[in-house]
């Protein structure tokens, strides 16, 4: 399997980090016994030289932007934060999946516009494969299988990955949020609306606010009928005060500390219940190990269905994802009760629904 990550940033030297380690058991293939061969696609050379020299392990390497690939790839991997339906539409030409890791709303829906392109070529375009949204898309997929319809989707999420997530983040504090509520899309403030959140630990606790992120655009798709979908990002007041400046200094290269709560609610029988799941890892670690997944599962033939959509649509074996994903050392955690949480079991340890 021949596989082009573009950029060689803090999330897509882990993402091919992730591909050129022995692969775990599959659960639903045997994907395991074929190499991976990774090609690495960056616009600056010293950085590709840097990277490549930091994996340890000879690999390709290309001097170029994300449309110049090489035109033997399966899976094309974009871990760029703009122009990146420009290479999505090259990987898609060359006959390749597409897995890309960006989070900017209007990003997002240029690579969701592709859907037709990519049922037409039989190729996947799995979109925003991250942390949040990526992993918390899979979990709300886990958790509404255990409910037999579902109602309402909330996801929080916390933490960075390398600089250019962290000058996302900062944006999309002063950016208008997109919540859907009973068939339509209403605009909040971005910053307003604070709520404390519980992640798992060692995280705790976190006021969490409104923010322009594309989560609810992600997961809508995924539950037919549901009524409420919102998304919320940890915040400080001084985050708050000053998302609307430009930032006041150079972000950390990359963040160590994040994590993803995800609560479904709905009805089994005629009973209101409600899953709450989530997972605490450094960002651009979690968000590595996701896309590094999914693009080995684009690339055996194992995502749902062909087109452009987000991880709760391409995945309909969210427990096997999770094992997977588990395997590359991203364990995620189910609530019990109010305020405690159960590391175990973990949301793949249990496949069936109820």
């Amino acid at each position: 399997m021949r596989i082009a990550v573009v950029g060689a940033g803090a999330v897509g030297t882990r993402i091919a980090r992730h591909l050129l380690a022995p692969g775990p058991p599959s659960h639903v293939g045997d994907w395991a016994a074929e190499p991976v061969e990774v090609t690495l696609v960056h616009r600056s050379q010293p950085r590709l030289t840097f990277a490549c020299r930091d994996l340890g392990v000879p690999v390709r390497s290309v001097c170029g932007g994300p449309s110049d690939l090489p035109d033997d790839v399966d899976v094309v991997v974009l871990t760029i934060p703009s122009g990146v339906r420009a290479g999505a539409e090259a990987a898609l030409e060359r006959g390749a999946h597409v897995v890309s890791t960006c989070d900017d709303p209007a990003e997002v829906h240029g690579l969701l516009a592709l859907d037709a392109e990519g049922r037409e070529r039989r190729r996947s375009v799995a979109v925003g494969v991250a942390f949040a949204p990526g992993v918390s898309c899979v979990l709300a997929r886990w958790a509404g299988q255990r409910l037999h319809r579902v109602t309402e989707v909330h996801v929080a999420s916390m933490g960075t990955g390398g600089p250019a997530c962290a000058r996302r983040h900062h944006r999309s504090l002063s950016s208008p949020a997109l919540d859907y509520h009973d068939g339509a899309w209403i605009r909040r403030p971005g910053g307003s609306g604070r709520e404390l959140v519980w992640f798992p630990e060692p995280v705790g606790g976190s006021d969490c606010y409104r923010a322009g992120m594309c989560d609810p655009i992600l997961l809508e798709p995924a539950f037919p009928g549901v009524r409420k979908v919102t998304a919320r990002l940890e915040a400080t007041r001084r985050d708050r005060l000053t998302a609307w400046l430009p930032m006041l200094r150079p972000p950390h290269p990359e963040g160590l500390r994040g994590a993803v709560r995800v609560e479904v609610r709905g009805f089994v029988g005629g009973a209101a219940d409600t899953m709450a799941v989530g997972a605490s890892a450094p960002p651009a670690l979690a968000a590595g190990a996701a896309a590094a997944t999914t693009a080995v599962w684009a690339g055996s033939g194992l995502l749902a269905r062909s087109g452009a959509g987000g991880l709760a649509e391409m995945i309909d074996r969210p427990a096997d994802w999770l094992r997977d994903l588990g395997h590359r050392g991203i364990h995620t955690s189910i609530f019990q009760g109010a305020d405690t949480l159960d590391s175990t079991p973990s949301c793949a340890d249990d496949g069936r629904a109820r």
